[in-house]
């Protein structure tokens, strides 16, 4: 009765992918977008994740006017390594940021003290997380996908870096959580601004969208700035976009199953960007559509194949759960590309992650009744 409803509700969101903007291609620089970018990185203790991402920006051409690091005093080395590249690139600066006032997060603090000390003379300005990989030409690609689609603010999704057995299972189904709550990269959704999506790994925006939103101030004390700024702007009337940019992105977010658990769950819910209602809501499709489906069809296949019980309820609930199993099954396909495969043994693990749906769902059920204390090395 309850999951017939949320079917419903989930097809009409995969019938909407059909129709989505494709996924984005590297970009060249043309001489209009000249020094048309400020990059924003906030670090704190970086030193070991930071090295692809140090690279993969100084690779951008002459359309980004400066990288700025905004360091919270990283102990680790973060600071040398910084540094040593502005040695040999002048558009790297490094500053450091004020003490973390009460009231904020770190991240959205560092991204406001970047976007305050960047050049005025930049029209965008672009947060990049210290953990991704940007690839050559991402910051050309966003540019034309930003004034084609006349965006005010545009995220990406990444390709993922998945290295052992665990996060092959746990990953995808964690991934999976946010498909099954909102439209897919590249679907228009401009009529509801409580089902906007995005991604701060990386976050472009225009300079006058940012100053007239405040900056960053609205997501302050948010632990999904991305997504808490991105629907606060819609809701203003400002165009969001989120598309696919796994050809532009790569990330390696955490390393092994323990930290995928602990740290991407932390925020998966989206709870500090939702009001209570849409929250709820959101779990309870999760619950009915993601961790309940598999259990039903086993215990169901059980009782009419197995104790020989017939009843027509029976074999309609067993039909319409087995349909979620193997929608779900199906969705491996949509999100194989959102992958980075290297071809290692492990990789197969990825087509069983749908067995760990209801593992990902108690987490998200976890992260939503608890607020994230530790970060990064700082207490909240």
């Amino acid at each position: 009765m309850f999951q017939s409803p949320a079917t419903l509700i989930l097809l009409s969101r995969l019938v909407k992918g059909a129709s989505r903007i494709p996924p984005l291609k590297p970009g060249k620089a043309t001489p209009d977008i000249l020094g048309k970018v400020s990059v924003i990185v906030p670090t704190l203790n970086e030193r070991e994740r930071l090295g692809p991402c140090l690279k993969g920006l100084g690779e951008q051409g002459y359309e980004v006017r400066e990288i700025l690091f905004i360091d919270s005093y990283s102990q680790d080395g973060t600071i040398e390594l910084i540094k040593e590249v502005a040695k040999s690139d002048p558009r790297f600066r490094l500053l450091h940021d004020d003490p973390l006032p009460s009231g904020w997060v770190g991240r959205p603090w560092a991204l406001n003290y970047g976007f305050l000390h960047s050049k005025q003379e930049s029209e965008w300005v672009l947060g990049i997380d210290a953990d991704t990989q940007p690839q050559p030409g991402l910051i050309p690609s966003l540019l034309e996908a930003a004034t084609q689609g006349d965006y005010d603010l545009l995220s990406i999704s990444p390709q993922f870096i998945l290295e052992e057995a665990g996060e092959w299972l746990l990953q995808p189904a964690l991934l999976m959580t946010l498909l099954y709550r909102f439209d897919s990269a590249g679907v228009k959704n401009e009529s509801f601004p409580e089902q906007v999506m995005a991604n701060g790994q990386c976050f472009l925006a225009r300079r006058k969208a940012l100053e007239a939103l405040g900056g960053y101030q609205v997501a302050a004390g948010s632990f999904c700035d991305d997504v808490t700024l991105a629907r606060y702007a819609a809701t203003c009337g400002y165009k969001v976009g989120f598309l696919d940019g796994s050809s532009l992105l790569k990330v390696r977010m955490y390393e092994g199953v323990k930290d995928t658990w602990s740290g991407w769950g932390r925020s998966l819910d989206l709870k500090d960007a939702s009001s209570s209602a849409v929250l709820w809501g959101d779990l309870a499709l999760l619950f009915l559509l993601q961790g309940l489906p598999l259990a039903m069809t086993l215990f169901l296949g059980t009782v009419i194949f197995g104790m020989g019980y017939s009843f027509l309820s029976l074999k309609l609930a067993f039909g319409l759960n087995l349909f979620l199993v193997v929608i779900r099954f199906a969705l491996c396909i949509a999100i194989y590309p959102s992958y980075f495969h290297s071809n290692k043994p492990q990789e197969w693990l990825f087509w069983l992650s749908p067995l760990f749906d209801p593992l990902a769902v108690v987490r998200i059920f976890l992260s939503a009744l608890t607020k994230p204390r530790e970060w990064r090395g700082r207490v909240y």
